[in-house]
């Protein structure tokens, strides 16, 4: 009688420990990765609000940005859920109202694609923005899909210092706008 192979099951790795690609600039394999680690080993969020607050942070930690901000926006684009990252309390409280995305932001929920500004300044549809809404110089947007409809955006601003928002930046944060989109998919709807 013979005996069935013997296996051998290694212990799950956390993403942390998987090794790198062969090419480490690869910018979503990053953001894959650090989505893992928050999944595995971050706190466990409780409401929709902490999952999306959960991205937004990451999104700025990946892009090194100064602020994020990610929206939640109806079927008619009102604004239905808004959180921040970067801010202070005090810029919190002061903006009172989170921007509709009528200006930089406002074309993603038509043709669905990134927008990228090196300087908000001399951008002229860079409006719509709320008073005392933090001053900001750089800026990149991607929209956040779910349901196959966009329903929000997120947004970083001020690259290290306002740098250029680059491709990598770009690639990474779509990564983390589609896991935005599968949980208002699943939580906020």
């Amino acid at each position: 009688m013979s005996r069935p192979p013997q296996t051998h099951v290694a212990p799950a790795l956390a993403a942390s420990e998987l090794p790198l690609p062969a090419t480490p600039a690869d910018a979503e394999y990053r953001a894959l990765l650090r989505l893992a680690d928050l999944v595995q080993s971050g706190p466990r969020p409780r409401t929709p609000d902490q999952a999306l607050q959960q991205l937004c942070d990451l999104g700025r930690e990946l892009t090194e940005a100064r602020y994020a901000a990610l929206s939640v926006t109806d079927e008619h684009y009102p604004v239905e859920g808004f959180v921040t990252s970067g801010l202070s309390r005090s810029e919190q409280r002061r903006l009172r109202v989170p921007p509709q995305g009528h200006g930089p932001l406002g074309s993603l929920r038509t043709d669905r694609r990134p927008v990228r500004y090196d300087d908000l300044d001399t951008a002229r549809d860079a409006f719509g923005f709320p008073p005392k809404h933090p001053m900001m110089k750089t800026m990149l947007g991607v929209p956040i899909i779910a349901a196959g409809e966009v329903r929000g955006s997120l947004y970083v601003t001020d690259r290290n210092g306002s740098l250029p928002f680059t491709d990598d930046d770009e690639a990474a944060l779509l990564v983390i706008a589609r896991h935005a989109g599968v949980v208002i998919e699943r939580d906020w709807y």
